[in-house]
């Protein structure tokens, strides 16, 4: 998977007409293919040539096991990708087997098919081929949309190095928020700062969803930003700035990975970044010995974490929904599977390719990654997505600047967003 949004719209630009469905071969849907072959069209996002040529060895996987389907892969950046599916959405012409996101799942689902158990059998697949709870990250209200090629969560990163030579404890997994403030304390010395505080909403809401125990969106998909402990764990967070002292307010909106990068630059001992972080900080520029652990737990209570990723979907308006599922099915099959984990690119969804990931990781880190893993999934949940959580995190992203420098309460931020959002 490739969750790095704030990467992946950087290099958002030039791709995007590679999704409209006018080509000369037909729409995104239109199955007709070369030499009577069925014709199945992927689409899905790619940050690079990289994430390019990864998906093209997964579509080889794929056509090998389907000799009789002609699959075509299409890509583009994450935020021109997005705006194509709407186009497409709109016209009936979605790729018949179409990437998704978690966090973007309620926007789009209404072009994706439902997806029955005996889908599940057409594309040669089941639901206890994912890891626990793996299944949740492509549904929405009890409706399976998608399958996840791969998963993620949210784990505190911590600059073991920094953390040493100021005395502060180190963190551990299993550990609590009186032992993260503490180290938080401890290690803001020196012009350094004990935490790098979150700007994107997966990295902001990560603690305080622990905290609070409480995700800002019901199980029903109704928008709870401003319930009374989602709130109060949230102004906590804010804290951490505004009266803790041991994080710096960001620059300005534009610095959407502000705590990730004041971490990665040696500025401050820890951050809240996902799973998919994990091989670049240990190969970090600035050299330093990289720990991670699991999210805090409240006193008496345990880490709560959610389970996001990505994968693929059926269009509804695909006019061989047989076929597709044999591709979505091929695109997630052991093979497959296997190849995400031993690139090391992402954590595969597909619980038997899984221990591949960690033997891609050097030696020296692979105990680390596993057990850091293995407890930050150990209690994680599917997210909860409003129809309008879009725009709600995009009203909050730049209004996070005005929080963390004292101008304006959290509180306020989420009263204003639950009023003007909530459905």
């Amino acid at each position: 998977m490739k969750f790095k949004i704030r990467k992946a719209i950087a290099l958002a630009a030039v791709a995007a007409l590679a999704l409209t469905g006018c080509s000369s071969k037909g729409g995104g849907s239109d199955t007709t293919g070369e030499n009577g072959k069925t014709r199945i069209v992927v689409d899905m996002w790619a940050g690079g040539q990289k994430d390019t040529d990864a998906l093209k060895k997964q579509v080889e996987i794929a056509q090998k096991a389907l000799p009789d389907i002609q699959i075509e892969l299409r890509t583009a950046p994450w935020g021109d990708f997005f705006t194509k599916l709407t186009t497409n959405m709109g016209t009936d012409n979605m790729a018949c087997v179409t990437g998704m996101n978690s966090g973007k799942l309620t926007d789009y689902k209404s072009g994706f098919a439902e997806l029955t158990e005996a889908d599940l059998a057409t594309a040669g697949l089941k639901s206890s081929d994912f890891a626990k709870d793996a299944t949740q990250i492509l549904s929405n209200g009890g409706t399976m949309y998608g399958l996840p090629f791969d998963m993620a969560t949210m784990l505190v990163y911590h600059n073991a190095d920094m953390i040493s030579s100021t005395g502060a404890p180190q963190p551990k997994n299993g550990w609590t928020f009186d032992d993260f403030e503490a180290t938080a304390a401890a290690a803001t010395k020196d012009g350094k700062q004990g935490f790098g505080i979150g700007m994107g909403d997966f990295q902001w809401q990560a603690l305080p969803i622990s905290k609070s125990g409480t995700q800002p969106v019901t199980a029903d998909g109704k928008l709870d930003i401003a319930n009374p402990a989602f709130a109060e764990a949230s102004t906590w967070y804010a804290g951490l700035v505004t009266e803790k002292k041991v994080a710096l307010p960001a620059a300005s909106a534009s610095e959407a990975g502000w705590g990730e990068d004041q971490f990665s630059n040696g500025n401050a001992a820890m951050a809240v970044d996902g799973t998919w972080s994990a091989v670049s900080y240990l190969k970090n520029d600035a050299g330093f010995k990289v720990g991670m652990t699991n999210l805090p737990a409240p006193a008496g209570g345990k880490a709560k974490g959610l389970i996001l990723g990505s994968g693929y979907g059926i269009a509804k308006s695909c006019k061989d929904k047989e076929s597709a599922l044999k591709v979505m099915g091929a695109l997630l099959s052991k093979e497959a599977q296997d190849y995400v984990a031993s690139s090391g690119r992402s954590y595969p969804a597909r619980a038997e390719s899984q221990p591949l990931y960690f033997e891609s990781i050097d030696e020296q880190y692979r105990d680390v990654v596993k057990q850091a893993f293995d407890a930050a999934f150990a209690n994680v949940e599917g997210q909860n997505v409003s129809p309008n959580w879009s725009k709600v995190n995009s009203y909050i992203q730049p209004e996070l600047v005005n929080v963390y420098t004292g101008a304006k309460p959290m509180s306020e931020v989420l009263t204003s967003a639950q009023q003007q959002f909530q459905q």
